[in-house]
């Protein structure tokens, strides 16, 4: 059981900018560095102040800048009481009429730093909370005001509640920006995962009718068996009854399978006939006249439906995908069965185009006959076979599937 432990958190420490997360960290730096000196000298050459009391001040005013990078609310406080006390020493020492109070102007740029950094960091509830107390704790100490009141004294809350909205604003909107990537990750991967199963479904009905051929070839040998063999045993005749009524059932069982598949869509084209190898021939001729090139080596051995249905869909979304990206291209087509390895007989299916004459502005669009790679992928699988894709270095493309045509024969 592991537990996870929370640190300081850099202000925009999320950010995928590198330049962005180093920001805080410089301005705070360069902050420092110009206003500890500019607040020291400030406290105790013009408002003057001790040195011990005007070195205190400044370390407490200025300083937490640097804490306000990790800990902005933390460092606000600190600041905060630092800058309250500092107007009453301020007020207590006597403050020159044509110097600001009760705050410094270097102190005002501190602080603003600091909402800012507050701002990027926190809830709206807190910067709330922040700012009723700075202007609680400005508008209070107004009444104390050695040489009246002006605008000016107002810049501590009125700067401070402009960095706070500022920086609430753009940290809202970095979290409005970092919901929809991840909404957009999750549609992404729900999209591929309904195309999978998008994809499954229509293999699935398409191999209906390729078992549902074979087992009302069992049905039909069971049920004319006793008429078409001489003199069989009752047991055997039997045997053979029962075997016509188990392919009835699975039949039965399978087209209830196959509404379940089709109740939620049209698949009117589903009830033709399958294609199989021999339709491949038919397949590149369109795809001749739509204009690309196609140099075809057919196939003529025996293979089985499954296996001859998964080569012709596997050549389909392959030209179909080279009329659309690339228009024109030089392709070939090449069916094989080359000589057994191990004993294993397979089915090699190999479509390979060239780059097109002219670069398309944009892919073509044109009425997909599946879901590309996926299906593809989905059909070798089904078979027990591989499937090799991807761009050539030259330009073009190459799909190399290899389709066993026996369940022993599979890899």
């Amino acid at each position: 059981m592991t537990s996870e432990v929370t640190g300081p958190r850099a202000v925009v420490a999320g950010s995928p900018r590198r330049w962005v997360r180093l920001l805080p960290a410089v301005t705070a730096l360069v902050l420092g560095v110009c206003l500890l000196p500019a607040t020291g000298i400030l406290l105790t050459e013009f408002y003057d102040l001790m040195a011990g009391v005007g070195a205190v001040l400044t370390i407490t005013q200025i300083a937490p800048l640097l804490l306000a990078v990790v800990r902005p609310l933390p460092a606000w406080g600190v600041m905060f009481a630092a800058d309250v006390a500092g107007a009453l020493i301020l007020r207590g020492a006597g403050v020159p009429e044509h110097l600001m109070w009760p705050f410094p102007s270097t102190v005002i740029i501190a602080h603003t730093a600091v909402c800012l950094a507050l701002g990027l960091s926190e809830r709206s509830r807190t910067l709330l909370l922040v700012w009723t107390a700075t202007a609680v704790a400005n508008v209070t100490l107004l009444f104390f005001a050695p040489h009246g009141v002006e605008a000016r004294n107002l810049l501590f809350t009125v700067l401070g509640g402009a960095a706070l909205l500022v920086g609430g604003v753009l940290r809202e909107r970095a979290e409005v920006r970092r919901r929809l990537v991840e909404q957009e990750t999750i549609s992404e991967a729900e999209r591929a995962r309904r195309t999978l199963l998008e994809e499954r479904a229509r293999i699935a009905r398409e191999l209906h009718d390729v078992v549902a051929h074979h087992m009302s070839v069992i049905t039909v040998q069971a049920d004319t068996a006793e008429y078409r063999l001489d003199r069989l045993p009752p047991d055997v005749r039997e045997e053979f009854t029962s075997i016509a009524a188990t392919a009835r059932n699975s039949l039965g069982e399978m087209r209830r399978l196959l509404g379940v598949l089709r109740s939620s869509e049209e698949t009117h084209e589903e009830l033709a006939p399958q294609p199989s190898l021999a339709q491949i021939g038919q397949l590149v001729d369109a795809t001749a006249r739509a204009g690309v090139p196609v140099d075809f080596v057919p196939c003529d051995a025996e293979v089985p439906a499954a296996v001859g249905l998964s080569a012709y869909r596997i050549v389909q979304e392959a030209l179909a995908n080279v009329v659309r990206h690339a228009p024109g291209a030089r392709t070939q087509v090449c069916l094989s069965v080359p000589e057994p390895v191990d004993g294993a007989r397979r089915l090699d299916v190999l479509i390979v185009n060239g780059p097109p004459p002219r670069p398309p502005a944009a892919p073509l669009e044109s009425s997909s006959t599946g879901h590309g790679l996926v299906g593809m992928r989905e059909r070798v699988r089904l078979v027990g076979g591989t499937l090799e894709l991807g761009p050539l270095p030259g330009g073009g493309f190459r799909v190399a599937a290899r389709l066993p045509l026996s369940e022993e024969d599979s890899t």
